[in-house]
């Protein structure tokens, strides 16, 4: 734990900015968002409650501060691995190496996951109307990133149906992180139960089954893109 000095200047302030974000990292390390609470976040960041909350309104706005970092961080490496990934081909065979990147490079980095996941349904309550637009600002930058990146490789997809994908990839995975992280109880089920076993999903399969599927229904479709 660093114990700070009261900050005096712009740049003093962003250093504490950083370490708090830091520091929340390290713990999504350690333990789910679920777990992630404003009490320890301080302690561990040696300021005092009421201070953390002066560089960010709640746990929910370092959170989704994170979320945009983590996903940038992601979206840098991106590009190297799908321009490795993805050989020239059809459209489809094109789409599933897509798919297969997208879903290996998400597996490897479980934080991000875990926020994505919990995006919607925790990070985004508890924040002020400015804190939740700056995020949607940055989410649809990123978003632009991300569909530009698969347009490259799947032109045919077209720039309507590239963000369609985008936007698709983003909510499946949230929901396929939480469905692959099974409660002890259910984990003791499939043990006892071998016939439970298929129910037991593992993240980058089922992930790139399900993209797969998505940009393969995308590609299928009528050329004419604006049709509802």
């Amino acid at each position: 734990m660093t114990t700070f000095q009261r900050a005096r200047s712009e740049e003093q302030r962003a250093v504490r900015r950083r370490a708090i974000l830091d520091t929340a990292a390290a713990m999504l390390a350690e333990m789910p968002v679920a777990q992630i609470s404003l009490n320890e976040l301080s302690r561990r960041v040696g300021l005092a409650k009421s201070n953390v909350l002066r560089y960010f309104e709640s746990r929910e706005a370092v959170l989704l501060e994170l979320l945009d970092v983590a996903s940038q961080e992601w979206l840098g490496g991106l590009g190297g691995a799908l321009a490795t990934a993805v050989d020239a081909g059809t459209p489809y065979e094109r789409g599933d190496q897509v798919a297969a990147t997208l879903a290996t490079s998400l597996a490897d980095r479980p934080v991000l996951c875990d926020l994505l996941a919990s995006q919607a349904a925790v990070l985004e309550h508890n924040v002020s109307p400015e804190v939740a637009a700056r995020y949607k600002r940055t989410s649809i930058a990123n978003a632009i990133t991300l569909s530009g990146l698969i347009g490259e490789h799947i032109r045919e997809l077209g720039e309507h149906d590239a963000m369609r994908f985008t936007a698709a990839t983003v909510m499946v995975t949230g929901a396929v992180w939480t469905h692959s992280r099974p409660a002890a109880a259910m984990l003791a089920a499939y043990d006892a139960d071998p016939s439970l076993a298929a129910m037991r999903m593992d993240f980058t399969t089922a992930l790139r089954e399900t993209l797969e599927v998505l940009i393969t229904g995308l590609l299928a479709r009528p050329s004419h893109r604006g049709e509802a």
